[in-house]
């Protein structure tokens, strides 16, 4: 069967499942977030969310891992990978479970802190999950294997992603309000804990030890004399290596990234006034084209390289946010959200890869731990500006200016990365 979903005869025999847990992780990932995920803004906005409390949202997660990143990093360290990844998983993704009976029991503003808590308590295992999983993709990945499981999961991921946001749409808008959502966030539940499942059987290989002949060489591992004491504890060395550069691009990025996510719920519900159903269509519609662009990621990165297509597809996804601004009706929404997705396809396989290649082989959890901070900062200062930008500059403006600071993200990446 594995063979048949995902046919890859240049794959040796003892990668392949490794390869295929991926992929099904990712996919029943993609359910996860083209329902719970998708719809959750949009849920709070039409529970009478403001933009604070939207922020808030994302924010509350970013606190909790800016202060456990390191520790976290540490405590990756001394484990067993894949067993520390699928524990983590199984905790952060039982909080899912807990958005479904939220309108059996409170209000309208009950419900909106209800889920600003339950995304506080949840990021603590999500934490070391982030720093763990990325480190688990290099352990089970050959680095030579590396942009086409990338790109393999980009499709699955857009496929289970545009299929069940287009159903959500469906169910939200022939099911009574809330318990269309309830259906919705049980689905993704479900397509949470399939996840955790398939992250339980990927194995650490550690072949990419031994690269290829002729390819990208890693930075010089840690120095022989390492800093003590406080300086140890934190690895603030790490800043002293070329990885610092890599770390302040990926932070502009992610920064220019996230900053419109607090403003898209209220622009789409109270501007566009768009229905659940538009949104699920838009979805699919920008999904469409992830898993297109998706097919052309190995050719496109082998060709041009991490860094490069990390980049331009940074620059280039200032083309959302920018059109988004100057549509009015539904039909401009599905044509914005349609030519969305291919750049987002190119920058979401790529700069994972780009930073990868940068991380000594033997020192991952640490630097992986100093990303996730910078990560976090970034996701909690943008949760916070998106919405002063709005007060600032008013939703349309607002978009416009975080389109030309994507524009510079992808310059900052290409020229100082």
């Amino acid at each position: 069967m594995r063979s048949n979903i995902f046919t890859q005869p240049d794959v040796p025999q003892k990668y392949r499942s490794n390869f295929f847990h991926l992929y099904m992780d990712i996919a029943w990932f993609g359910v996860l977030s083209g329902t719970s995920v998708n719809f959750l803004n949009v849920y709070a906005a039409r529970l009478g969310a403001n933009g604070f409390q939207i922020g808030l949202l994302t924010a509350m997660a970013a606190v909790v891992n800016l202060f456990l990143a390191i520790p976290a990093g540490r405590w990756i360290e001394k484990r067993h990978t894949g067993r520390a990844v699928f524990w983590s998983s199984v905790l952060f993704r039982a909080g899912y479970f807990l958005w479904i009976p939220l309108p059996w029991l409170f209000d309208e503003q009950g419900q909106i802190w209800a889920l600003i808590i339950l995304a506080f308590l949840m990021a603590i295992p999500l934490t070391p999950l982030g720093v763990g999983f990325n480190a688990l993709f290099a352990e089970a990945v050959p680095e030579r294997f590396r942009a086409q499981v990338a790109g393999m999961r980009n499709i699955t991921f857009a496929v289970a992603y545009m299929l069940t946001s287009f159903g959500a749409g469906f169910i939200l808008k022939n099911t009574p309000f809330e318990a269309g959502y309830q259906v919705i966030f049980a689905i993704g539940a479900f397509g949470a804990a399939a996840s955790s499942y398939h992250l339980y059987h990927i194995r650490p290989m550690q072949e990419d030890l031994f690269p290829l002949q002729g390819s990208p060489k890693p930075p010089p591992a840690a120095p022989v004399n390492p800093p003590r004491g406080l300086k140890a504890a934190l690895r603030l060395d790490i800043w002293e290596t070329p990885f610092r550069k890599v770390m302040l691009a990926l932070f502009f990025f992610h920064l220019t990234h996230y900053l419109p996510n607090p403003l898209y719920p209220l622009y789409n519900v109270n501007v566009l006034r768009l229905n659940d159903n538009n949104i699920g269509i838009g979805t699919a519609l920008y999904y469409l084209t992830v898993l297109l662009g998706s097919f052309q990621f190995r050719r496109i990165v082998n060709r041009y390289g991490n860094k490069k297509v990390s980049g331009w597809g940074a620059a280039g996804m200032a083309v959302y946010p920018f059109l988004l601004a100057l549509s009015s009706n539904v039909w401009q929404f599905y044509g914005i959200s349609f030519l969305g997705g291919f750049l987002f396809a190119m920058i979401n396989g790529a700069y994972v890869n780009y930073m990868l290649e940068n991380i000594p082989t033997d020192d991952r959890p640490s630097h992986l731990a100093w990303y996730t901070v910078i990560l976090n900062v970034a996701i909690l200062s943008s949760s916070l500006a998106g919405p002063a930008l709005a007060d600032l500059f008013g939703l349309a403006n607002a978009l416009i200016v975080i389109a030309a600071l994507r524009a510079l993200a992808g310059v900052v990446i290409l020229k100082w990365g």
